[in-house]
């Protein structure tokens, strides 16, 4: 089983590292799009344009800086096109898993990846641009498709510690990716360029290595990944609590319980509910921070896309480093519910320090408004490396699984506690508050400004925590 860990380790960082190199292009991008198609009012990327002036118009009155805060805008609204697919077919994704397989069912989410690679390196146009995007956003299931794979192959008691590997795979990639990506941004390829007949993206060297790296990872796992679903495990006795916060059948209140399987079906559905709730709203807020902080730093120091570079890879550094140490040493004696409390806790001491910069911004205290802003990061580091895995670890250990851990025997599995679906449903819940925390975030900013919007978030991610402290509790004594 550590092999097929390790297999899937490795997929990850080949489909992250894809995944984050485009990022820093899309307002290179968007800006090469503009000047080729700004003969045409009535394009598709002149109309798309008007659309965001005319929404940005609604909150932002100032004329300053309109046009470039509209491309930034348009790359925040193309990652939420990309997120409200994901929040679509996400589901679907996962059940095609349980009844098909998982790597069958991933290596044709494969092939769309790279049929979106492919028809990223030939769009000259931005209307053929979006439709790689949409094909990816349609396509990628290989994060959640390997959280399904890990649940297969893990008891309950060591689920928290495998699936902190995803989170390191993240951390890994938002590191190397991006700078990589900023760096074909400013080489582009010469305006003109052909291959095979078919003129090419001006990036289309981060597009084709996106591409050799999406190829290599579908072979990798033809060759190496086993099938996954079905598996059998050993039955481990358990030396701590599940790392969560009671089994379905134990104690509670002191006194000995034994819950039917329709009881324990519908616990495990309710708790299921209220962790897809805890995800949406926790990445609502959380995304709608990563959106607006780098325009905190460029209206209040003027910083460089180097430096914000520089400040993104601070953060992901230390992500990495909780998650490789602290994390996955401590999750099974914390437990998942009580981890992402404390990183929700965190994220709500990240933002209050955020509302307080920019009120430290002026004149002789700016560079204490910077180290208010290097603390906050710490503090979002802290919550990126607890938060997504301990809930995902949470939820998935409330999924049927397909034998009974002390015969061995297939057991009949409930159809909304399938991994696949479940964790699909779950998944997709995260997905859609990615789609609106950002479009939320810009509006408020725009309109209320950063100390305000950063002290709003604060409070709903305080709220946030308390309940999920209230939920850990029903739990406990349920």
């Amino acid at each position: 089983m550590a092999k097929t860990e390790t297999i899937v380790f490795l997929s990850l960082v080949l489909d992250l590292f894809a995944f984050t190199i485009p990022l820093p292009l899309f307002p290179r991008i968007i800006e090469w799009y503009t000047k080729r198609e700004a003969s045409d009012p009535y394009g598709f990327l002149s109309r798309t344009l008007a659309f965001v002036s005319g929404v940005r118009g609604l909150f932002y009155k100032s004329a300053q800086n309109s046009q470039k805060w509209d491309v930034v805008l348009l790359g925040g609204l193309m990652g939420s096109l990309f997120s409200t697919l994901q929040w679509l077919v996400s589901p679907k994704i996962g059940a095609l898993s349980d009844k098909y397989g998982r790597k069958r069912i991933l290596l044709l989410t494969m092939v769309g990846n790279i049929l979106s690679a492919i028809v990223w390196i030939q769009s000259t146009s931005f209307a053929s641009y979006m439709l790689s995007r949409a094909i990816g956003g349609l396509s990628e299931g290989n994060v959640q498709l390997a959280i399904a794979i890990i649940s297969d192959i893990t008891t309950p008691e060591s689920r928290g510690k495998a699936l902190a590997h995803v989170g390191i795979a993240f951390a890994i990639c938002f590191i190397i990716g991006p700078p990589i990506g900023a760096y074909f941004a400013s080489r582009p390829v010469p305006a003109g360029l052909t291959a095979g007949g078919f003129e090419v993206n001006i990036y289309a060297v981060p597009a084709f290595l996106t591409l050799v790296l999406l190829s290599a990872e579908t072979l990798f796992l033809a060759y190496a990944l086993p099938e996954t679903r079905g598996t059998v495990l050993k039955k481990v006795e358990a030396t701590t609590p599940a790392s969560g916060e009671k089994k379905a059948n134990g104690k509670a209140n002191g006194h000995a319980t034994k819950l039917t399987r329709s009881e324990d079906v519908q616990q495990k559905i309710e708790l299921l509910g209220k962790l897809r709730q805890a995800h949406f709203l926790f990445l609502g807020l959380f995304s709608g921070v990563e959106f607006t902080l780098t325009f905190l730093t460029f209206d209040l120091f003027d910083w460089s896309n180097k430096q914000n570079g520089m400040l993104i890879g601070f953060i992901g550094i230390i992500s990495a480093l909780l998650q490789g140490g602290y994390v996955r040493r401590s999750m099974s004696k914390v437990g998942e519910g009580e981890m992402a409390r404390r990183g929700v806790s965190s994220c709500v001491v990240a933002l209050f320090l955020l509302a307080i910069v920019p009120q430290l911004a002026n004149g002789a205290s700016s560079h204490i408004a910077v180290r208010f802003l290097q603390a906050a990061a710490v503090c979002l580091a802290f919550t990126s490396a607890t938060v997504v895995n301990s809930l995902t670890a949470y939820a998935s250990l409330q999924c049927d699984e397909t034998t009974d851990a002390d015969t061995g025997k297939k057991v009949e599995e409930h159809p909304d506690l399938a991994k696949g679906k479940a964790l699909g449903r779950f998944r997709s819940s995260g997905q859609l508050g990615r789609a609106i925390g950002p479009i939320l975030a810009c509006a408020s900013y725009w309109t209320f400004g950063p100390s305000a919007t950063y002290a709003v978030a604060s409070a709903a991610m305080f709220v946030l925590s308390r309940n999920m402290r209230k939920l850990s509790k029903r739990v406990k004594s349920a």
